[in-house]
């Protein structure tokens, strides 16, 4: 049986992750994929990595780092995808394998691939060219479905932030309202198109050319469930009632702990290659970062009764920041610095404070300049 991906991105991100987890189920007996990868933008960038995928034969992803205390290094040769089209120039394609095919979408479009475009809204959603904006294609695609075989789908959208499957169905709502399609198509839309919100949490360092990756051991997919049969199976897949806990975790743990050693590193005017790994071999740097997490996050996630939660995913966020794998730059974690430390720090204190109005934090509150 098979139960089709469409998946739109072509990152390294989604080639460790959701290709790997896919191959992975299909090797254990699911009946899941394959999956078609579509490119979404214009230009050449990534068209060397559409080119390879369009051969369907099996990339390289490697996983690499601490696990449990040990060295991992596995290869894996991954199977999972065995079609490939770029939207710009083979929309036609696209749209047949949307309408017809199917079964499940995924997305990894970027921090602004939500954006809605002016012209979106003046596009001729009959004709045979994408629009411009990533939610007036999957409108495009949707009304295509909805003509041809009308049969429910489920959204899996992994990009980075928060409600990221209420907010696509949104757009896509709002640009079918505004663009004044009919009440049966959108009736349809609200009944059969399911987006679930969902939190991805694995760092994966490097690409390998022309398609493949290098990854950490740690992974997780944690999906929202909102009336839906669990995907496929696989171990570090979470069909969850609520995502707070793991974003959460995520934010004010890893993220969190990244945030506090890149401020070291910036106050530090350490070298512009310097990374995590290497700043944790300072001793007051480590004693810093654990204290925060033993005297000021614990506390506060054992305050909301995740005291469990957060030491397990405390202690396997050590080992990731300890991959010897890894060249993780604290320039880059670094980038729009005020931001995170709004994000990761200000807004844990604000939860800390909703419960415990005196929730002292006096090492997250100097970060803030507090």
């Amino acid at each position: 049986m098979t139960r089709r991906i469409i998946q739109f991105g072509t990152s390294r991100f989604l080639q460790a992750h959701v290709d790997l987890f896919v191959h992975q189920a299909r090797l254990a007996g699911e009946e899941i994929g394959p999956i078609t990868v579509v490119k979404t933008t214009p230009g050449q960038d990534r068209a060397g990595r559409v080119a390879a995928l369009k051969r369907g034969v099996p990339f390289p992803v490697r996983i690499r780092g601490i696990e449990g205390g040990r060295i991992v290094d596995e290869l894996f040769q991954v199977a999972s995808v065995d079609q490939a089209f770029d939207a710009q120039h083979e929309w036609a394609g696209v749209v047949r394998c949307f309408a017809q095919d199917a079964k499940i979408v995924v997305s990894n479009v970027g921090d602004r691939g939500y954006e809605r475009f002016g012209d979106d809204a003046l596009h001729d959603f009959a004709s045979t060219a994408p629009p411009r904006g990533f939610s007036a294609k999957l409108l495009a695609l949707l009304l295509a479905r909805f003509r041809q075989s009308g049969e429910p789908l489920l959204f899996l959208p992994t990009e980075p932030f928060s409600g990221n499957g209420r907010r696509l169905a949104g757009l896509v709502s709002a640009l079918a309202a505004d663009t004044g399609q009919s009440a049966a198509f959108r009736a349809w839309l609200t009944e059969s198109a399911i987006f679930a919100d969902t939190l991805v949490d694995r760092i994966v360092s490097e690409s390998i050319e022309p398609i493949g990756a290098v990854a950490e051991p740690y992974a997780l997919w944690a999906i929202h469930n909102v009336g839906f049969d669990r995907p496929f199976h696989h171990p570090a897949m979470r069909l969850v009632e609520n995502l707070e806990m793991y974003e959460r975790l995520k934010l004010h743990i890893l993220n969190l702990g990244h945030t506090v050693l890149a401020d070291r590193w910036m106050k530090q005017r350490r070298a512009a290659d310097h990374t995590v790994r290497a700043i944790l071999s300072d001793r007051e740097v480590i004693a810093l970062l654990m204290d925060i997490y033993e005297e000021e996050i614990l506390p506060g996630f054992a305050a909301q009764g995740l005291a469990s939660e957060a030491r397990r995913y405390m202690n396997a966020t050590l080992e990731r920041f300890q991959n010897p794998f890894l060249e993780h730059r604290l320039a880059d974690i670094a980038q729009n610095h005020e931001a995170k430390l709004k994000n990761r720090v200000s807004a844990f204190l604000d939860w800390m404070r909703q419960r415990d109005p005196g929730f002292a934090a006096p090492r997250l509150s100097a970060l803030l300049g507090a």
